[in-house]
């Protein structure tokens, strides 16, 4: 393993992050601390065109949610700044142009018009989408096929043009993933990718092999979707006489649909009901928000753990696994090649395990904030945490503290009638009126005897019990949900209690 281990994570800031993306911040962190290493954010930022204000923060800010604690980016700097690509526009030209003069690369001045004619006059029947490769370079107009004294004309009077890498013949570029092991391709199947556009920034192409290299990137992790694009990148490391110093590349699985069918994407999301960015995200130009799985109520310890389990597997029984332990246990020889189907459920079973496990004074903060969003009182903190701990086990998502707490601090706004009704009748109608002056006898108010009065009534009366605790539960609760119905009364007090009792009406 080299010395300084150092991975990146080096998003486009063009929308919200999917959690794909997020697992592959993620894997690159994890790597980079299991081997005291660092863990670098660079923004790709070259295709101006899709640009989106405020996305970088949104990039910045959905890390820090998951606890993916970068070294390096570019609101904190670091050695190897700036950490933006677009603000690197002459590192890159100067390669581009020392790869034109090595032979390694070519101007390209071809119109969008000629570009597209040599399209259409080289498509047949087995090569429907013709590429600017070795077999047509030299039919169009660029400097392997204009004289010099063309070209220096072309460039004194600024005609527009792009640099394009010129592809080798006859070779195979064999290379070794971490995950697939040995790959190879043939070179005369490659097109020759521009590197650097017309408007002088640079393609991912030849951005990323620049940047891994002067940033002295040892190991890079992206998702598989790029393997076509490796062959490229190795000739690149070679033109440019870095191959000692080109990492180990780590092709990650895809995260797919539920049902196995293709890679997961928003519209998947927003079709199955669940989110596939970490946060919301608010659309620029709609102002249409996407939901986010921070403010659906996931924990970022769930939501962490669950991405790591999408195509990786300690090799143990166990599915919870705390950040540290992620960092102690994870391997890349670990990471599946084929693809992780998104369980939905199986996503909400990792939060709630995450929440049961979790003790109340860490889900406090968190709890209080929803209470107050939803305007709910909260009188006394300690009461706030006795409340967690009652009904954490019985949350999903962290929003459903509203439903299974927010009775012991405010009446119901809604009482569920009809789950009464089928049994409703007079005889239970004229226990709970009389209920009222039994818990008001009451001395120590408290579940046992609260518990004790009302079996002692249900008696009495020749009713049994369990057909009166349901009225009584959607009396104080609204629901058929909640702890102990009891300890609910025990908890909202006498006054209340008979208060909600009193109130109950059936229409």
């Amino acid at each position: 393993m080299t010395s300084n281990v150092r991975t990146r994570f080096a998003p486009s800031p063009t929308g919200g992050l999917h959690l794909g993306g997020v697992r592959t911040a993620l894997y690159s962190y994890l790597f980079a601390k299991k081997h005291q290493g660092q863990f670098i954010l660079r923004v790709e930022d070259t295709d101006q065109s899709r640009y989106v204000s405020g996305a970088e923060q949104y990039i910045a800010d959905c890390l820090a949610w998951c606890g993916i604690n970068t070294d390096e980016s570019p609101l904190q700097g670091g050695p190897y700044a700036p950490y933006r690509q677009s603000e690197r526009k002459d590192i890159y030209k100067q390669y581009a142009l020392q790869l034109v003069s090595q032979g390694d690369a070519y101007y390209a001045f071809d119109t969008p018009e000629e570009l597209e004619s040599m399209r259409h006059d080289n498509k047949t029947a087995s090569n429907p989408s013709p590429q600017y490769d070795h077999q047509v370079r030299m039919k169009m107009k660029n400097s392997l096929n204009l004289l010099p004294d063309e070209v220096n004309a072309l460039l004194a009077v600024n005609t527009p043009y792009v640099i394009r890498y010129k592809v080798p013949q006859n070779e195979f570029i064999t290379f070794n993933d971490m995950i697939r092991g040995e790959i190879s391709n043939d070179s005369n199947l490659l097109d020759d990718k521009v590197l650097l556009k017309a408007d002088g920034m640079p393609t991912y192409h030849l951005a990323v092999v620049v940047d891994d290299y002067l940033m002295k990137i040892t190991h890079a992790f992206r998702g598989e979707e790029w393997l076509p694009s490796a062959p490229i990148h190795i000739l690149l490391w070679k033109a440019l006489g870095w191959e000692q110093a080109m990492p180990q590349w780590a092709h990650l699985p895809l995260i797919l649909k539920p049902d196995g069918n293709g890679k997961l994407s928003k519209r998947d999301g927003e079709r199955l009901g669940f989110p596939i960015f970490a946060m919301d995200w608010t659309d620029a130009q709609t102002r249409e928000t996407t939901k986010g799985f921070k403010e659906i109520g996931f924990l970022p310890e769930a939501f962490i753990n669950m991405l790591a389990m999408l195509g990786w597997s300690s090799g143990e029984a166990k599915e919870l696994f705390s950040k540290e332990e992620l960092i102690e246990k994870f391997s890349i020889e670990r990471v599946h090649k084929a693809g992780a189907k998104f369980d939905f459920e199986k996503a909400k079973w990792y939060n709630h395990e995450w929440i049961k496990h979790s003790a109340a004074e860490t889900l406090f903060p968190q709890v209080k904030a929803l209470y107050e969003k939803e305007n709910i009182a909260v009188q006394h903190d300690d009461l706030l945490l006795k409340i967690i701990s009652l009904v954490k086990d019985r949350c999903v998502l962290m929003n459903d503290f509203i439903m299974q707490g927010s009775y012991f601090f405010q009446k119901p706004a809604s009482i569920d009638t009809e789950a009464v009704k089928p049994k409703w009748n007079e005889e239970k109608q004229l226990f709970f009126q009389e209920l009222s002056n039994v818990l008001d006898a009451i001395t120590v108010w408290d579940a046992v005897n609260i518990e004790t009065a009302f079996k002692e009534l249900a008696l009495i009366k020749n009713i049994k019990v369990g057909e009166l605790q349901l009225p009584f539960r959607v009396m104080l609760v609204g629901g058929k949900y909640g702890p102990a119905v009891f300890q609910i009364a025990e908890i909202i007090g006498k006054d209340e209690t008979i208060q909600r009792c009193n109130d109950f009406k059936l229409s």
